[in-house]
């Protein structure tokens, strides 16, 4: 951190010095320090970052024991210059993140012992043709400049090659196909170009290899095989290119992939069950494919998952219930697929989400309460969907920023507080939702402000007047058999008065005569009497024992029958 002038002139007559190293140092601006030149001896000269501007000077090439040149970081400008050429002994040439431009010098083919070279982000163009000579090289980085042209072949003939970055170019064409076959190759970055062609298949020869990134080219075929056991892998990324076919099934369990970046592919297939053993995976990307069948259930089983993004495929069947068990999950974005079912209610489990996106599927069923206990859920877009039911009040609690359950079957009334961070058609299509003071929403009437509580209330009403209906009629029962047993009629005896023709008298009459100054004769079934009827004519009435009526029926009254 030391800062202010650095006093170059002191080291004039440092003539033996073999190692300086003043970088890393927020010195005040100078151009470049020609007193280092007369340093004879130096090795090596690290002076990245402490604030060196200008050209690099043309005798720079004056330092011939140059193992090592490193000027990074600064704010160098103009082309390298070819003084540089004349360092044959370089092993290490860094010059990234300056202004530097124009082409790569004439001669720089001439560091037959460059193993590092690292000239990127500048403003650098042209073609690589000065460093196809340059067998010994270990690391090339080249990225985020304007070069163009194609990609040596000789390139695939570097041994020692482990570290390749050209990313943000103009490269186009195919890379060379033994490219990192050779050593233990640990990363390659072709990211941003126009490359074409197929992957080069044996980069992770050695098992060594980290990351494969190859992000926005034009590459087509298919994702080699060979990488399915390619373990070391950390970061796969090879979105949008033109591959396609199945992916390998070693892929999906690799053990140490963090991020698997398949998006904007033509690949197809299913993610495989294996994937559940991807214990590092951190990041599934496969949006923008043609992935079809079920997400398996052993995806929960990822438990390092932090975002899923599988937009616009064709996966069909339902949401995994065991899904709640991903406690890292932040993003779940699902949209334009087939899916299909019920949201579960496990989904409220994953308590790190921040954002859903279900939206053109075809789910069915409530929205689960659970989502309200999501703490961090700031978006939700369960749009173009085959939800029903009223949207919970727990969602109320959210803070979100945006809010989008339009086209779906909803009904009910929205919640006041989504109406808040709701836009224009958050609740479009769904004519049976109301609101008030909603210009997009119909108002809701005084009925439907209140209709569960109606509801419940006209319900309780009609099971307590059927109750007390009940309740009364019983007790009309009980009261009317209770005059009925209060009755001369049924007081002491049971009368069954026999009809043999059309009669003149009545009950009444018959029985008020049975008594025992009428009795006119007797005989093995009873008694009979005379009675005197109000029409004048007379009746002998028999009074006859149960048993002889019914014998198979015994009553305990007797009862009577009139004869003329």
């Amino acid at each position: 951190m030391f800062t202010g002038r650095f006093p170059w002139k002191s080291l004039r007559n440092l003539t033996r010095l073999s190692f300086l190293s003043l970088g890393d140092n927020p010195f005040d601006k100078t151009p470049f320090p020609l007193e280092i030149l007369n340093l004879q001896y130096l090795s090596s000269l690290y002076l990245s970052n402490c604030t060196i501007e200008g050209r690099i000077p043309e005798t720079i090439g004056n330092l011939s024991l140059l193992e090592s040149l490193q000027l990074s970081i600064n704010y160098l400008v103009g082309e390298i210059p070819v003084g540089v050429t004349k360092l044959i002994n370089l092993q290490m040439l860094e010059l990234y993140d300056n202004q530097l431009s124009e082409t790569l010098p004439v001669g720089l083919s001439n560091l037959v012992n460059l193993a590092e070279f690292d000239v990127s982000t500048n403003l650098l163009f042209g073609d690589l043709s000065e460093l196809r000579g340059l067998s010994r090289l270990e690391s090339l980085h080249l990225f985020e400049n304007n070069f163009s042209s194609t990609i040596p072949e000789e390139f695939g003939e570097f041994k020692y090659l482990r570290q390749f970055s050209i990313y943000t170019n103009k490269f186009t064409g195919e890379l060379p196909g033994k490219i990192g076959s050779w050593a233990e190759f640990e990363y390659i970055d072709v990211s941003t170009n126009y490359l074409t062609g197929s992957i080069p298949p044996d980069m992770c020869k050695m098992g060594k290899m980290t990351k494969l990134l190859m992000i926005q080219n034009n590459f087509t075929g298919r994702l080699p095989e060979n990488y399915a056991s390619c373990t070391s892998l950390i970061r796969l990324r090879v979105n949008n290119n033109s591959l396609s076919g199945r992916v390998p099934d070693g892929i999906w369990s690799s053990p140490n992939l963090g991020i698997t970046d398949l998006e904007m592919n033509q690949f197809e297939g299913q993610v495989g069950r294996n994937i559940g053993e991807a214990k590092s995976l951190a990041h599934l990307f496969l949006a923008n494919n043609r992935f079809s069948g079920e997400l398996p259930m052993e995806i929960s089983n990822a438990s390092s998952l932090v975002e899923i993004r599988l937009t616009s495929n064709l996966f069909s069947g339902e949401i995994p219930v065991t899904i709640g068990s991903l406690n890292k999950l932040s993003k779940l974005l699902l949209q334009d697929n087939k899916f299909s079912g019920a949201i579960p209610e496990s989904l409220g489990s994953c308590v790190s989400l921040n954002e859903i996106n279900l939206a053109g599927n075809s789910f069915s069923g409530q929205i689960p309460e659970s989502l309200g206990s999501l703490a961090s859920l700031n978006s939700l877009n369960l749009s173009g969907n085959k939800l029903s039911g009223v949207i919970p009040a727990s969602l109320s609690s959210l803070k979100l920023t945006l809010i989008d359950l339009s086209n779906n079957m909803l009904f009910g009334r929205v919640p006041q507080p989504l109406l808040l961070v709701a836009y224009n058609g958050s609740f479009a299509g769904n004519p049976g939702l109301c609101a008030d003071g909603s210009k997009d929403l119909r108002e809701c009437s005084p009925v439907s402000h209140k209709s569960c509580q109606v509801k419940l209330a006209m319900y309780c009403f009609i099971a307590v007047a059927v109750v007390l209906m009940f309740s009364l009629s019983y007790l009309l029962f009980l009261k009317l058999s209770k005059i009925d047993c209060k009755s001369p009629m049924n007081r002491g005896s049971s009368w069954d008065v026999k009809h043999f023709h059309v009669l003149k008298f009545s009950e009444d009459e018959i029985v008020r005569s049975l008594t025992q100054e009428n009795i006119i004769g007797k005989g093995s079934s009873g008694n009979v009497y005379k009675v005197d009827l109000k029409c004048g004519e007379q009746l002998a009435v028999k009074h006859m024992s149960s048993a002889e009526i019914l014998p198979k029926e015994r009553t305990r009254w007797p009862e009577y029958e009139a004869e003329t």
